[in-house]
């Protein structure tokens, strides 16, 4: 049997320019607004047998607007970012410029202390792969999650997840099993 995973990058929770890493704050107000805008469209995800959701304070707000009533899972929480925690990209660059260099460009440097790009990808793979399988699992997710997530089941090179724009509220449909999925385009 085949499992539909659909993946739901969570609403906002900041401006663009403001962006944290490994960011646990709540919703802002433009976050709460879309998520209201499209919960009538996303009302049938509710359905879904399974429905999970990153354990960060936005993932769960926007689960929650959409209806979802999710259970956490700690397997999708965002990137470690070690000692980068809470810091926009900005900050981080104007410290430690060949640090941020090394992560962009060596998907196994972890600069920061924290987790690798290619540990990351891994360990959301990993949890893709002991997945139960109902017919049907959705999960509100990081957009970091969702990028990491459809590297490794496209088996795409880990500097692919550079080229992902996972935006807030954008919906992705993975179907297959264990070690053979497929990306799905619904419209």
């Amino acid at each position: 049997m085949h499992l539909r995973l659909t993946l739901v990058a969570a609403a906002r929770s900041s401006s663009l320019l403001d962006v944290r890493f490994d960011d646990d704050r709540s919703l802002d107000m433009a976050g709460w607004q879309e998520a209201g805008r499209v919960q009538a469209a996303y009302a049938g995800l509710a359905a879904a047998e399974l429905r999970y959701c990153s354990p960060s304070v936005r993932c769960r707000e926007t689960a929650e607007a959409l209806g979802l009533a999710p259970l956490p899972q700690p397997a999708l929480r965002d990137c470690d970012m070690g000692r980068w925690r809470g810091r926009t990209l900005a900050e981080v660059t104007a410290r430690e410029p060949r640090g941020v260099d090394a992560w962009l460009a060596d998907p196994r440097a972890a600069p920061h202390g924290g987790e690798s790009l290619l540990d990351f990808i891994r360990r959301v793979g990993g949890w893709l792969e002991t997945r139960p399988e109902p017919e049907w699992v959705v999960a509100v997710a990081e957009p970091g999650v969702v990028r990491a997530a459809l590297c490794y089941a496209l088996k795409a090179p880990p500097q692919s997840y550079w080229h992902i724009d996972a935006q807030p509220l954008s919906v992705v449909t993975l179907l297959g099993r264990a070690g053979e999925w497929s990306l799905t385009l619904e419209g």
